[in-house]
């Protein structure tokens, strides 16, 4: 059984100004975040997002999480739907954003870790093991007893991660989840969450970084302005290999895979989406030379 599945499913934002719109001239109308995408995921596949800011990534992630809720069509995860069985659908998902800011800043990471951990409903027996368990996995066994003010942003990340974590979530949701990850801390990230799709758990990642989602992803859902552009599946090379490559790329030695598959997806965005091959900020590791070989490309498509 499909662990993920989308059918038709449409969102649309209404812009409500304040004040009837009197002071000041705010946007009215509406958005479209999602026009009719349909989709299915199984388990313990990593799916990463692709897409400039505003295509509806976050959309799909929130939906999953009932965060939001369709305006048409149907949202499924575990085999229940998002819109009549959110409860159902909560226990099985956890999501970790890189604006998380949802910590009490003057308990540890520890201790905000057991209030989370009761309010997502682990059983107190459980919840000690399954703590120390996130601290490793995430890398802040050190910093457990630390009062989460005195954190950097990367250790903040991880926090988020681990929070995710905790209830053992058949699906992790990741949004842009290295963004404030130094290069040891995300490949200690990324052997993590090879470790979760081992253990069955489905994966989405949203992501800007062609290279991110070469290395960690076997599959990727390219959308641009709420449309599903592109479905398609990384398996030219296993899993394994590919994100052991990204440690090689992430302390600076090249990889063949990984740059090639990442070169790939560079032609088929650019290409796909229409956007400038040096689009601001849109994929930060790659540089001028990198730029130079996308115009090539899609030139020559």
């Amino acid at each position: 059984m499909d662990q993920v599945v989308f059918e038709s499913v449409r969102k649309v934002f209404r812009h409500r100004p304040a004040l009837f719109n009197w002071v000041g001239r705010e946007r009215t109308g509406e958005t479209v975040a999602l026009n009719n995408v349909s989709f299915s995921v199984s388990p313990a596949e990593v799916v990463a997002l692709l897409g400039p800011n505003g295509s509806g990534k976050t959309s799909t992630l929130k939906l999953i999480s009932t965060m939001l809720l369709a305006d048409g069509g149907s949202v499924r995860v575990g085999g229940f739907d998002a819109q009549h069985d959110g409860s159902k659908v909560r226990r099985q998902v956890g999501i970790a954003v890189a604006a998380e800011r949802s910590f009490f800043p003057r308990l540890s990471a520890r201790e905000n870790l057991d209030f989370f951990a009761a309010l997502d409903e682990a059983p107190r027996r459980e919840r000690p093991l399954r703590i120390e368990e996130v601290l490793r996995d995430t890398g802040l066994e050190e910093q457990a007893d630390t009062l989460v003010m005195k954190f950097s942003s990367g250790m903040y990340q991880r926090l988020g991660l681990a929070r995710a974590l905790v209830k053992r979530p058949h699906v992790l949701l990741l949004d842009e989840p290295t963004r404030s990850l130094d290069a040891a801390a995300t490949a200690h990230f990324w052997s993590s969450i090879r470790a979760l799709a081992r253990r069955n758990t489905t994966v989405f990642l949203a992501t800007h970084n062609f290279a991110e989602a070469a290395s960690a992803a076997n599959r990727v859902l390219l959308l641009h302005r709420g449309e599903l552009l592109a479905d398609r599946s990384l398996v030219t090379r296993t899993l394994a290999t590919r994100s052991s490559a990204f440690s090689s790329v992430l302390a600076g030695a090249a990889s063949h895979d990984v740059g090639q598959i990442a070169e790939e997806l560079r032609v088929l965005y650019f290409r796909l989406t229409g956007e400038p091959a040096v689009h601001g900020g849109f994929d930060a590791d790659c540089d001028s030379g990198c730029a130079d070989k996308i115009r090539r490309a899609g030139a020559a498509s």
